[in-house]
This record gives C-alpha cells, structure tokens and sequence, in this order.
C-alpha cells in the first residue's frame, strides 16, 4: 500500500452537483475508509477537496488526483471504489476512468504543466514549522538541524559553499528575485576583513505572514542558514532584524541562540574548526519602511530608519561601512535544505527558470486562508481551486494582489500565468512577498488603490521628493475620482506620476507605491472612467455608490 501524500479533487460546479458529484465524495470517502486509507497514520497523506472552475468539458463529474495530476471523467458514484483501489491504493493508474483526450475545451490552471512539474504542495522553508518543538533545539537537531553546517565546515570550501548556492538558481524570496548566489558572491569579494550577515525578517507589509511562522516555528532553522552565509562570505557576525510586533518570534530566537551557543553550533571554534560566529537579534519599532535593507540598516546602527543613496550598496558598504549580506527570512531558509540535498534536488523543484519552492499566504474571499509552500510555477487558478478551496459562494474572482500593499493587482485575465519570476515579468506584474490578497466582482478597484495610497502616504519617511509628494498627490487625486469628482486629465497625471515615483524614487517604498495607480489603469481604467464619466461604481460597493444611495 501506498501512503505517499495525495490530493483528490471532485468538481463541483452545478453541472457536476446535479450529476452526483457530492454523492461522489461520500462513496470515495467509503472506499478510503474500506482501505484502511483513512487511519490516524495515513490520514493526514490523502486530502479531498472540490474544484469549481472546470469551464466546459463533457467528462463531469470529473476527479483530479494529485500528485501527477491525473484526470478521470466521467466519475460515476459506482467508479468511486474502483479509483480508490487502482490509484490510490495500488499506485496505478484507472485506466478505464481516463478522461477522454481533448475532452476539455477550456483549461484548467492544474494541467498547465511543464515537464515534471506539479502543483502538490512540498515543504522545504517550513519542513519542520508546525512539527518540532521550536524551543527545544535537540529536536531540530535530530530533524537534520545543525547537519548542513557541519557539512559545509568539514567538507568545503567558502568558494564551493557559494558555487552549490548558485548553481540551485536559489533567488531572493522577499520579492526582487536577484540570484541569492550571486549576492554571496559580490560580498565575499569585497575588501574588508570585517563583514557582516544581516538577516530581514521585518516583515511589515499588509497580510504578510510567512516569516513569521518560520521564526516562531523553527527559529533555529534561520540561525544555521546564517552560519553558513557568515562561512561562505567570511563573516563572524551576524544580526536579524526582527519586526517589533513579533514578541514570540524575538523571544524563541533569543533562546535558540542560548541552546546554540550551549551546543557549539554558534560562537567560537563551531564544529572544532577555526571558525567563528555570532548572531544578535534586533527589534524594529513598527516602521514599514525598514524592510528597506538601507534602513534596516541605518536602524540597527541606531540612526532613524531612513534609506541611503545608492550606490554604494550594502554589499561592499552596509553595516557600519562593512561589506554587509542582507537577505530575507525565506531565502535563508532554503539554505541548509540546498546544503543538505544539493544544487540538483533544488532545481527539481518549481521551474527551470525559477527553481525551487514559494511561501505564499493566503487571505480574502476565498474559503480557506492561511501559509502554504508550493512549487515556483503554480498559477493563481490553481492556487485557488486546490489549497485556497475555491471562491467564496456567491464569489467570482476579480483580481489578486500578490505582494501586500506594494505588490501587483493582477487581474482574472491572468490567473492561469505561472507564479514565477520570469513569467511573471513578462506579464507586466510582479511577484512581491507571496502575500495573496484574493478579491471577488464586488471589489472596488478605486476604493482599493485608495487605501493602499493612504497607507504608503503614511509610511512614507518623507526623505525624498517623489515619494513623498508623489503619493500625497496620488491619493488626493484617486480620493477625487472615488467621490466622483475626479477629472479624465488626472488619469494622465496619475500616469506621469507613477513614471516619476518609479524612477526618481530613493528606494522601494516609493518605487512601489506607484504600482497599485499603475495596474488600475492597465487593468481596469474602463471601472475608473466609469466613476468619472458616469459618476457611478460599477461594484456599487465604494463610497460614491453610498451617495448615491442617499441622493
């Protein structure tokens, strides 16, 4: 019997309702439990969920089963025991089910797929958040924890720690995407003797939560990944910057460098070798635009959090004028497991382009939230249909934020786009922090960048001009055109604004405050001119539409 974990999928549009898809479910559930598939050892393998988005086909009720991904249809309530044997229970494929070829004539996000990609979720990041003690390092230890640094310390090189780094193809997870090896690499080569690692784990943007279940969940896991970044760039010192509002994070990671130094695995001479290293932690005091790495710094230093010209950059001058590595929570975390594992298992993972896994979390009118970790490549559809469990009832998908306040609104259009850096640059979007802020049709767009105007126009430090006049002018003018009394011409001035926060900006608040005006009038400038034009929200869910309710 096979136990690996799978995922079964029943469509359950109302086509497929009507044809039994519901009574589908029990007989599957009857024929797992005939199978003993449904024990307290298996059980948590084998998940069963529905997926409303099939578009037209003639093959309903029809049954995915991950993880390859295998259509059958037409499911009756009779096949239900036979599928469960064959596939389940056996491994095999049910032939006698396969959906017939070209059968479908849209395309379901789940079977758009590159050579051995699939969209089942594999934990790399968050392999042990949610399993072990976080506090008690001798289970992380015998989860494989420390046995990466130990690696590195006895069997290579700085030079060759660096190489396997860069060739996974790992790039940094906090949104930019630059090559993670690449970045070790320019910092081991600046010239100094005193270097430093920084890790950001200020994670402040808007319905971002990922690095956090890290630093609660496995706060060791950050400490080793930083002892080999200091190994591999030549660094004895280290600091995470942990966000002020993250007690519980702050406080495990003070304790796991206690139990770490207790064990030999921080400090002097780790592993018997002649290398040294040392973390502190920092606390933020809620400043959004820390996450900077510039700022970061400046607030580690003691200074106000503000951003520095550049160049020149951390990497040859950060810390105190020190060659400085900053990378995020996330990108650190797949350290120890491309260690462990090697370039060639990491690149298995997602795409060819965008190797390896993806935090995401998931929020809005979806039926299910919270943090999943999937391949690179998953598209939106099937991020929604398989782990978010569909739209909300009543709910059509209008558009997702990927990135928090400063990530791209990606329309419907695109949901069927892999989620990875190349494609999505293509597309015009970005991939931003892996937040996922899932909106339906009574989403007002104007009403939305509104208030995410507001937020940047808050969290501005106000040091330079484009952002910090740019979004106050933003946000009068979109403020304007949600009361009704904006003008066609400032959606031209909006536009040149958004060129010009992009540009001119000092840093990354600025830059990316201007993307949220910028995908609303790419995507959804006929909702815009409808409330200039015609004076009404065509959601009928925004402020002009309450006036007008009054009026």
């Amino acid at each position: 019997m096979k136990t690996q974990r799978a995922m079964i999928l029943v469509s359950n549009d109302p086509e497929s309702v009507r044809l039994g898809a519901n009574e589908l479910i029990q007989n599957i559930n009857k024929a797992l439990a005939a199978y003993n598939l449904q024990d307290e050892v298996v059980v948590s393998t084998i998940d069963i969920s529905t997926i409303y988005d099939v578009q037209r086909t003639n093959i309903l009720p029809l049954v995915i089963v991950h993880p390859d991904a295998t259509i059958y249809g037409p499911v009756k309530l009779v096949d239900a025991r036979y599928l469960v044997e064959e596939h389940i229970y056996k491994g095999r494929i049910a032939t006698d089910l396969l959906a017939p070829p070209k059968s479908l004539t849209g395309q379901i996000g789940s079977l758009r797929s590159h050579k051995g990609y699939n969209p089942v979720e594999h934990r790399v990041v968050l392999e042990r958040a949610g399993i072990i003690d976080p506090e008690n390092i001798e289970e992380f230890i015998a989860a494989n924890g420390y046995e990466a640094l130990g690696k590195v310390l006895s069997e290579t090189t700085p030079k060759q720690v660096i190489d396997i780094i860069e060739k996974s193809g790992l790039q940094g997870r906090g949104g930019a995407g630059f090559p993670t090896g690449r970045k070790w690499s320019f910092v081991r080569a600046a010239k100094g003797e005193k270097k430093y690692v920084v890790c950001n784990a200020d994670e402040s943007e808007p319905g971002t939560f990922k690095d956090r279940i890290v630093l609660e969940g496995d706060p060791h896991l950050i400490l080793e990944a930083m002892a080999i970044a200091g190994y591999a760039i030549g660094a004895d010192e280290g600091y995470i910057y942990v966000r002020g509002e993250y007690g519980l994070a702050y406080k495990r990671l003070e304790k796991a460098i206690l139990q770490a130094k207790e064990f030999g695995f921080l400090g002097s001479n780790i592993f018997g070798t002649e290398f040294n290293f040392n973390i502190h932690v920092h606390a933020g005091a809620g400043a959004y635009v820390c996450g900077e790495e510039t700022a970061l710094i400046e607030s580690i230093e003691g200074k106000r959090g503000e951003p520095r010209s550049r160049p020149p950059y951390p990497v040859t001058n950060g810390l105190w004028d020190k060659p400085t590595l900053v990378n995020n929570v996330e990108t650190l975390a797949n350290i120890p497991a491309i260690v462990r594992n090697g370039a060639d298992w990491y690149r298995s993972l997602g795409t060819p382009s965008s190797p390896g896994t993806k935090v995401y979390t998931i929020m809005g009118n979806v039926n299910f939230s919270g943090v999943i970790e999937v391949p690179m490549g998953i598209t939106l559809r099937e991020v929604i249909n398989i782990y978010a469990k569909g739209m909300k009832p009543g709910s059509i998908l209008k558009l997702a934020q990927t990135g928090g306040s400063s990530g791209s609104i990606i329309p419907a259009v695109l949901q069927d786009t892999p989620m990875d850096f190349e494609s999505f640059r293509k597309a015009g979007v970005s991939l931003g922090s892996g937040a996922l802020l899932i909106c339906d049709q009574h989403t007002c767009i104007v009403d939305l960048v509104k208030v995410l105007l507001q937020f940047f126009r808050f969290e501005s430090c106000g040091k330079c001009t484009p952002c910090r006049v740019g979004s106050q002018r933003a946000y009068e003018i979109v403020e304007r055109i949600s009361q009704g009394c904006g003008r066609l011409e400032e959606l031209d001035q909006l536009l040149d604004l958004t060129r010009e926060m992009e540009r001119a900006s000092n840093c990354g608040l600025g830059q990316t405050a201007a993307v949220p005006v910028r995908d609303m009038l790419k995507h959804f400038r006929t909702e815009v001119e409808a409330h200039i034009r015609l004076g009404v929200c065509p959601t009928g869910v925004c402020e002009l539409s309450k006036e007008i309710e009054k009026a």
